[in-house]
């Protein structure tokens, strides 16, 4: 049975997420540069957002409405968030669901795979970098704890310690995998994903222990600033690899995956345990550095 009528068999799709964007190109897809687009502006909307609450700016009047730089940026912020979804909705369809019953990609492509999320994880590297250095820059000059909540709770440890329990739950997935052992994979498969969205709702519920009860918001200064920046920015990571697993658990379920065929669950992995390492780096320098 050829490609087309295996589509056909599994129903036609005719969402623009699963042609080649922009037609014409091939391989080519700038689903990832929207993605990147929407990632980026969210940044240009909350120094908007930011700058508009502290010195409530009025830009101009629209129909007798006075429009604020807050107004504004909460705008590019939210237009910023729909597109970065938009990207990573066609993004994950384009690459994973439109080829789901092509069984996953074949040995010839997987090596490729392995190479670009190592570069992915390259400019994530550069990315974080540059919110550490930023970090450094400000903690260097004087510095005060007057005002900071308790950041180094029993919340933030125990947060930690489900995050870090999650790659290693993982990695004895990835092994079952490989030895050939899907019940053993899959079940583990699943703790991983929990214990992901766990976490995520656990630093959820850290942002409304420090905003709501402590009051200690974005606006803090240049340390609430890094805080809310650096985590915020892990958090968004963290949902994302969240995402993928759960794409990788449903197809596990449905059989995609073997012992010799597992490129997707290999990155998917490798982004896991990197967003991890990050976390690690994440707590002693805000949370542990902050104290010192």
């Amino acid at each position: 049975m050829d490609m087309a009528a295996e589509t056909d068999d599994h129903g036609d799709h005719h969402l623009p997420a699963v042609e080649d964007w922009p037609r014409g190109f091939g391989e080519a897809s700038w689903w990832p540069f929207v993605a990147a687009v929407g990632g980026s502006m969210i940044y240009v909307g909350a120094a908007l957002l930011v700058w508009g609450m502290n010195d409530n700016m009025t830009l101009t009047s629209i129909g007798g409405t006075a429009v604020t730089m807050q107004i504004v940026g909460g705008a590019v912020v939210s237009l910023s968030v729909l597109t970065l979804l938009v990207g990573i909705y066609g993004w994950l369809y384009h690459a994973f669901v439109v080829n789901y019953w092509e069984h996953g990609t074949e040995g010839h492509g997987s090596s490729g795979l392995r190479f670009g999320m190592v570069l992915f994880l390259g400019s994530e590297i550069a990315t974080f970098g540059a919110g550490f250095v930023y970090y450094f820059f400000i903690r260097a000059g004087a510095w005060s704890t007057d005002g900071f909540p308790e950041l180094l709770g029993s919340l933030i440890l125990i947060n930690t310690t489900i995050l870090l329990a999650s790659s290693v739950t993982l990695h004895f997935a990835h092994v079952a995998l490989r030895n050939g052992n899907r019940t053993r994979y899959i079940r583990l498969l699943g703790i991983t994903l929990l214990l992901g969205i766990v976490f995520i709702g656990g630093q959820i519920y850290e942002y409304y222990e420090f905003i709501v009860h402590d009051g200690f918001t974005l606006t803090d200064g240049v340390f609430g600033s890094a805080f809310y920046g650096l985590t915020g920015l892990h958090g968004a990571h963290v949902t994302l690899g969240a995402l993928l697993l759960g794409i990788v658990f449903v197809r596990s379920i449905y059989g995609q995956y073997s012992a010799e065929r597992h490129t997707s669950v290999t990155t998917v992995s490798m982004y896991w345990h990197f967003v991890d390492l990050v976390w690690v780096f994440l707590v002693v320098t805000l949370y542990v550095g902050a104290e010192l």
